[in-house]
């Protein structure tokens, strides 16, 4: 068995099943669907990665191409959770709000217009910051804490 991609996908179960009760501490609202839910608080994608980089680093150290390997690939991948699909996340907002804007436009003059899709574009794609660093430090406590567990 692969201690590492365990550690990892528990990791990313861990904190993906976190954004239930941090999304009621911080709406109110109950949404167990929020399981399934990309962005919010902490980032799955920077847990996965930082408990495997943790891991990996306890097991073989931090000189190793192994460590150094998952160090780069987490670092891109926590870019990308906060930068690019953050931004995708963002442009969809305003895609979703031009429907609204173009009622409001034709109000009085109405525009035969067919919609080609009932589903918005999903909004929250990516994470702030803080929510990627949120994720990393849970997936570092998680990797270290798996090492220890796995050599009981």
């Amino acid at each position: 068995m692969n201690k590492g991609l365990v550690i990892a996908l528990s990791s990313i179960g861990i904190a993906q099943a976190l954004k239930i009760p941090m999304h009621y501490i911080k709406t109110k609202e109950w949404k167990p669907d929020r399981f399934f839910a990309t962005g919010e608080m902490p980032s799955s994608h920077s847990a996965g990665v930082s408990s495997l980089a943790a891991y990996i680093a306890m097991e073989k150290g931090i000189s190793t191409m192994d460590f150094a390997l998952s160090v780069v690939f987490g670092l891109i991948v926590m870019y990308d959770a906060q930068g690019i699909r953050r931004q995708t996340g963002e442009l969809t907002l305003k895609v979703n709000d031009l429907d609204e804007l173009i009622d409001k436009i034709h109000k009085d003059d109405p525009v035969k217009y067919e919609e080609k899709s009932s589903d918005p574009l999903k909004e929250v794609l990516g994470h702030k910051p803080g929510e990627v660093l949120g994720g990393a430090l849970l997936g570092t406590i998680l990797g270290i804490t798996g090492y220890y567990m796995s050599k009981k």
